[in-house]
């Protein structure tokens, strides 16, 4: 006869898992465990003496009007010495475990930070900011009040009800039987709200994360939202998402509170038998007032952790919830590499690029482009043009690897770009981007954030060629001015002119431009026109843009349509097929400058 095997629960599997992660965190703190241990073994004896001394205190009473009171009076105050210990020791435990948390959380906030640094564009392109942000803050600090509050609660309670335990077996071994039935009540009820609880758990975080997503997306969105007027919409999804996210929450905290008042009662009938059974065993001279007076005290000791841990369940299973999401991210593989080996160095000087039938899609049922093939000497200015999601950000998101190729490849100066270290291929590139960006701090950390060795006269002389200086000149700390985050304080046109000018102090020897003059005005464009061609006088350029005015002068002319390379040339010979693609595009321009004109 064959047996079947017990199907392994997966959700059981990945709860202890995340629990042993979480353990490995507390590990790297060993001199704070260390101090934990002796601190939480001592407060716990000391508060388990007290029920003992009760005890004592009890049996001065000799009889009737014939009381001890020199001993009362010398274990009552062994009991206040007893508490007062032990609330001192409790409070240096609390100090050492909140401490604790603290490093522990930090430490995984920083290796979240550093994970998601990692991580490759498509993962940012497929995940709201929002949700992101929500795991850095939320799910970090929902693990941290776990870590510091209720594993204190939990770890302290094992003891009191280890401890609690042995005192009861010592006073009678037949009244601690009650608890050989009320127990196991209580470990399979927990266990069976703890599997109706956890899903719903998950589900609170998982809503509040895309709640979060949602207000970045739409506090980020408020210009078009107002400019459209489109308010009461907004506010209308947000309040449906709002609806989800507090449903969720109700449900978690409405079944997660069930377990704590039933706990409390099957708690409660265990102190009702206790009384009852002792109360017989009184009668039957098998145990003193004193020592059933023990025993109940030690028995309410036994029972209050179980009701404590039953009470913060629902934290418990929020954390681990919020460090499920927290350890997935930390799960995802960081951009390809390959670890068993070190890599070649990428020797790129000349700046040649090649593609050889490339093949590419954000997603395995849609192509994006389809067997690309293509030659760009060194030192040439190459433009990409195309109508809009024709495949020109995808050419140039292969070429920086931000995402690699399905099939075919991708060399530069002769050199598989797959067979090289991310850092080296980006290496190659300066990049000026359509959509700016910059970051909280002074405009000489901006320009410098590409090449921090660069010289003062360098960066000026940046700054002159992209007609900045003299703006960065007239504010009152030149080139030490602050700029907030995302470079609020200043103009458009003001922070792609720092973009270019930090693009030139990185000596890579490919420019690329994606939509690089945008943002800027027809006066300023003309301006940065000369500086541009100083940025890229003796290197491989490649430009992304959809006025045809801004490229005639590149040296060829790549035509993407449907993925496709459909035609390549100068804009003399494209323009000069008259049925070209090209020329119907640049035509089409054209007139519209005309009729605008």
């Amino acid at each position: 006869m064959i047996l079947n095997k017990k199907k392994k629960n997966p959700q059981k599997a990945e709860q202890r898992q995340i629990i042993l992660r979480l353990l490995g965190y507390l590990l790297k703190n060993k001199s704070s465990i260390l101090a934990a241990i002796p601190l939480m073994l001592a407060s716990n004896i000391l508060a388990l003496a007290a029920p003992a001394l009760s005890g004592y205190a009890i049996n001065a009473i000799i009889g009737k009007g014939d009381v001890d009171f020199r001993q009362v009076y010398i274990y009552t105050a062994g009991m206040i010495v007893c508490f007062l210990a032990s609330s001192a020791l409790s409070f240096l435990l609390s100090v050492v475990m909140i401490n604790m948390s603290r490093k522990v959380v930090y430490t995984m906030r920083r290796e979240v930070f550093e994970h998601l640094v990692d991580l490759p564009v498509s993962f940012f392109d497929k995940n709201r900011t929002g949700d992101l942000i929500s795991r850095l803050s939320y799910d970090i600090d929902t693990v941290n009040a776990s870590l510091s509050n209720d594993l204190l609660q939990i770890c302290t309670g094992a003891v009191t009800v280890i401890g609690s335990a042995i005192m009861m077996f010592c006073i009678s071994p037949i009244l601690i039987l009650v608890f050989a039935v009320t127990v196991p009540a209580l470990v399979f009820f927990a266990i069976y709200r703890v599997k109706k609880v956890k899903p719903l758990f998950r589900a609170r975080s998982e809503k509040l994360g895309m709640l979060n997503g949602y207000i970045e997306e739409i506090i980020s969105g408020q210009k078009t939202i107002h400019a459209y007027g489109k308010e009461s919409v907004m506010i209308g999804r947000f309040d449906r998402r709002n609806e989800d996210a507090v449903e969720a929450y109700y449900l978690a905290d409405y079944h997660g509170s069930v377990v704590g008042p039933s706990v409390n009662f099957i708690n409660n009938i265990s102190l009702s038998l206790i009384s009852m059974f002792g109360a017989i065993l009184f009668l039957a001279l098998r145990i003193t007032i004193a020592d059933l007076s023990t025993f109940i005290l030690y028995s309410r000791k036994f029972s209050g952790p179980i009701n404590e841990t039953a009470n913060i369940i629902s934290e418990i299973q929020s954390a681990t919830s919020a460090a499920r999401r927290i350890f997935l991210i930390l799960d995802l593989p960081t951009e390809k590499q390959v670890s068993d080996r070190a890599f070649p160095p990428l020797l790129c000087q000349n700046g040649q690029i090649e593609f050889r039938n490339v093949c590419f899609g954000y997603s395995k049922d849609k192509r994006i482009l389809t067997d690309i093939s293509s030659y760009i000497q060194s030192g040439k200015k190459i433009a990409i043009v195309g109508p809009t999601g024709s495949g020109k950000t995808t050419f140039i998101n292969l070429l920086m690897r931000f995402y690699d190729p399905d099939s075919g490849e991708i060399l530069i100066d002769g050199q598989n770009t797959l067979h090289h270290s991310l850092a080296d291929v980006r290496k190659c590139f300066s990049m000026v981007l359509q959509d700016t960006w910059l970051f909280g701090g002074t405009i000489r950390e901006n320009l410098l954030y590409g090449n921090p060795d660069a010289s003062e006269d360098d960066m000026i002389s940046a700054a002159k060629a992209t007609h900045i200086h003299d703006y960065v000149m007239s504010l009152p700390d030149g080139y030490d001015t602050l700029i907030d985050e995302n470079g609020n304080n200043i103009s458009k046109g003001q922070k792609q002119l720092i973009n270019i000018a930090r693009a030139m102090l990185v000596a890579a020897p490919i420019i690329i431009l994606d939509e690089a003059t945008s943002n800027v005005d027809s006066l300023t464009e003309a301006r940065i026109s000369d500086a541009i061609s100083t940025l890229t006088a003796g290197k491989t350029s490649i430009i992304i843009a959809h006025r045809l005015s801004t490229i005639q002068n590149a040296d060829c002319i790549f035509v993407i349509k449907d993925g496709r390379i459909v035609e390549s040339g100068s804009h003399a010979e494209l323009t000069g097929k008259r049925d070209g693609f090209y020329a119907r595009l640049y035509k089409s321009q054209f007139e519209k400058q005309l009729k605008s004109g």
